[in-house]
C-alpha cells in the first residue's frame, strides 16, 4: 500500500529505526532521533543494495517516487543506481576541484616561492578582487576567451 503526504509528515520516531513501505522497493526510514530520509532497495547483479534516495522534507513524496522511478528504470536497463549516483557525485567533485579558484591557488603556490613575499601577496589580491569573484567557481574548461576578455575590460576599467 503506498504512502500518502500526510502519513510521511505524521510518520513519529521510536525507540528503533522504522520503515514505512511505499512501493517499488522505496521506503520511508524514520529513525529515532525524528529524522526521515527517503531508501530504495534492489537487487544488481545478484547483491542486495540500498540506494539513497533524499532526505524528507528536502525530498517530498512526489519528488522521492520520480526518483525511485528514474532508477527503476536504469535497474531495467541493466545499469546500477547506485553506480550512476556515485559518479555523478564524483563528477561534481572533480568540476570543483578544477575550478578556476583552485587552479589558480595551485599556480600561484608553485610560482610563488621565487617571488616576493609582497608581489605573491598584490597578486593573491587581484585575484581575489577583480577575478575570483566573477571566475573563481567555474571549471576552467568551460571560461572561454571572450569571457576572460569581458573580466579582462572591467579589470581595466
Amino acid at each position: 500500500m503506498a504512502l500518502t503526504a500526510i502519513q510521511v509528515k505524521g510518520a513519529k520516531a521510536t525507540d528503533k529505526p522504522q520503515k514505512l513501505a511505499d512501493g517499488g522497493g522505496m521506503y520511508l526510514l524514520v529513525q529515532p532521533n525524528g529524522a526521515k530520509y527517503w531508501r530504495m532497495d534492489y537487487s544488481f547483479a545478484g547483491k542486495r543494495k540500498t540506494l539513497a534516495i533524499g532526505v524528507y522534507p528536502d525530498v517530498n513524496l512526489a519528488d522521492a517516487r520520480a526518483r525511485r522511478d528514474n532508477a527503476r528504470k536504469l535497474l531495467a536497463a541493466g545499469t546500477d543506481p547506485g553506480a550512476v549516483k556515485q559518479a555523478q557525485k564524483s563528477a561534481i567533485v572533480a568540476l570543483a576541484g578544477n575550478s578556476f579558484e583552485m587552479v589558480a591557488h595551485e599556480w600561484l603556490s608553485k610560482f610563488s616561492k621565487s617571488w616576493k613575499e609582497s608581489h605573491t601577496r598584490t597578486i593573491l589580491g587581484r585575484l581575489e578582487n577583480d577575478v575570483f569573484p566573477w571566475l573563481g567557481v567555474r571549471p576552467v574548461g568551460e571560461i572561454n576567451a571572450p569571457e576572460l576578455l569581458a573580466g579582462l575590460h572591467r579589470i581595466e576599467s
